[in-house]
């Protein structure tokens, strides 16, 4: 159901702090209680919802992929590192075929062998609809960061090969977002995905003991993790969802959680001044309008798409976040490898976004008039209410009328794979999502390649460039990072230039947390390791 904002803002930030009085106090010294963005526990049978918090908590927590990401620095961007594959390589003389080496001597939760059975199993949970573990919610999840796989297969006990639909260097990329559950856990428990959700088993660092759905989750360490130098230290995590902004600071500043993701930019100072710790770091991500391209949308002129980006101010937005924010120049962040050299400056300049908008038919008599559908809270999703109402008064000043369709994050990402001429995109003509950039699958192809448009994608908008697809296919077929990359900065020229997206802010993923904990280190990545980190005792 869409609310409006007053809606929004009169919840009771105390609903999420009742679930939280009503739990024992009595917790274990090495506990780590974590309030969420989230309004639901994420889904824990291996591909997670809630986007990438969801992954953040449920996935790389429980789970582990063939490749993982090195969440280990704080000072470099993240990389792929080897997960339950050892290696992967292409093959020289078909750049389709790829091989992957797997880890030998790596069990389940449940004590069950990972082979490369278990690789084939997974990758049918997601692709074939016949088999009997096909699920359906979590495919909705998995089938597309997957789009280039064709087939796959096992050559033997620890080898599988996967091939794709054309050479594509991005496979590794996409193959890093696919979580391994446990074949045999599944088949014990009834062949029923629901059973598995409360005794999921995965081959990761962290085993789920406790699966309340809205409420919490509680895991505790994986002592046989294959990965010896990323056992927990932790005797317990626990996972509490806290939607609301306000509700997530009365909880730290209560003692009832110890870290909260995306604090209130207006309670950081208070929050410093009363001893909590903020980590904040630069990492891949931007906040979007993510545009409508179907016939009669008003977004199909540049000079609209122009002059709404020029409408905004940017720093002004980041003065509401209490500085807590890159103002965009881009769809990548200002000096990015990949930003290149557009033409289009990302300014604040309202009187040239009015006589855009003149020049486009539209006037005090015939404004424009857009409807966006936007979240409340969310992955990533900074402080969407407060945001987008400043940018709603941002256009509004250059005479633009924006009327939101407020809706729960999961909702969003439901309205985001069905694609804008769904029934349950209400008709809105963009929508207000924060991306992942870390990649040029999921940074950029995923986005607006032609043939990715739902329910084939994610490419929402159905934008369709023929100039822009070659792009993607030169990235495709550049298996040089260097060569890859000359690509990508013409990629986001065209990005820039065309003004795809209205291009906000990007964040700096701000965490609150009490200075009990120690030893988490901030990698620049959506994800994040939870193995190192500690619970001071009292004194210390």
């Amino acid at each position: 159901m869409a609310l409006d904002l007053k809606t929004f803002h009169a919840r009771a930030a105390l609903a999420g702090l009742a679930l939280l009085a009503a739990q024992s106090a009595a917790l274990a010294q090495g506990t780590l209680r974590i309030g969420m963005t989230a309004s639901d526990i994420p889904l824990t049978t291996g591909q997670a919802d809630n986007g990438g918090e969801g992954m953040r908590f449920t996935g790389y927590t429980i789970y582990d992929g063939l490749i993982n990401w090195d969440l280990s620095k704080a000072d470099k961007a993240s990389d792929l590192v080897p997960g339950l594959a050892e290696s992967w390589s292409v093959d020289p003389a078909d750049k389709t075929k790829w091989t992957f080496k797997l880890r030998p001597g790596v069990t389940f939760h449940d004590g069950s062998t990972f082979t490369a059975d278990a690789v084939v199993w997974n990758l049918d949970k997601l692709l074939k609809t016949d088999a009997p573990q096909y699920d359906p919610r979590q495919s909705a999840q998995g089938k597309t960061r997957i789009p280039a796989v064709a087939s796959y297969r096992v050559i033997d006990p620890l080898t599988v090969e996967i091939v794709t639909k054309a050479p594509d260097a991005t496979l590794p990329y996409q193959i890093a977002w696919i979580m391994m559950s446990s074949p045999a856990q599944w088949e014990k428990l009834g062949k029923s995905w629901d059973e598995f959700a409360k005794h999921p088993s995965g081959t990761g660092p962290w085993k789920l003991t406790l699966f309340a759905p809205r409420e919490r989750a509680e895991m505790v360490p994986n002592a046989a993790y294959w990965d010896k130098a990323r056992v927990p230290k932790l005797d317990k995590l626990v996972l509490v969802p806290l939607p609301e902004a306000n509700a997530r600071v009365a909880a730290l500043r209560s003692g009832q959680v110890d870290w909260i993701e995306a604090p209130a930019p207006d309670a950081v100072a208070s929050l410093k001044g009363a001893g909590f710790t903020i980590v904040t770091n630069s990492y891949p991500h931007n906040w979007t309008w993510h545009l409508s391209r179907i016939e009669g949308s008003p977004w199909n002129d540049i000079r609209v798409r122009k002059a709404v980006n020029l409408a905004i101010d940017r720093e002004g937005l980041k003065e509401l976040l209490g500085g807590l924010a890159i103002p965009a120049k881009g769809f990548m962040p200002p000096g990015h490898q990949w930003f290149g050299k557009p033409t289009f400056d990302l300014k604040y300049d309202p009187e040239a976004a009015k006589k855009l908008l003149a020049e486009a038919g539209y006037s005090a008599a015939k404004p424009l008039k857009l409807k966006v559908a936007i979240s409340a809270s969310g992955s990533g999703q900074m402080q969407p209410l407060p945001m987008n109402e400043f940018v709603q008064q941002n256009l509004a000043d250059v005479g633009v009328q924006v009327e939101y369709q407020v809706v729960e994050w999961n909702t969003l990402i439901n309205i985001w794979r069905a694609g804008a001429k769904a029934d349950i995109s209400r008709g809105v003509s963009a929508i207000n999502y924060s991306y992942f950039i870390q990649d040029p699958f999921t940074g950029f192809i995923r986005h607006l390649q032609c043939n990715l448009a739902p329910p084939n994608g994610t490419n929402w908008g159905y934008y369709c460039d023929p100039e822009m697809d070659k792009l993607f296919d030169q990235v495709r077929n550049a298996f040089d990072k260097e060569e890859q990359a000359k690509v990508l900065q013409k990629v986001h020229e065209k990005f820039v230039d065309d003004a795809l997206f209205v291009m906000i802010t990007h964040d700096v993923n701000p965490r609150a947390m009490s200075p009990k904990v120690k030893g988490f280190v901030q990698a620049q990545n959506w994800f994040q390791d939870f193995s190192n980190i500690t619970m001071a005792t009292a004194g210390k």
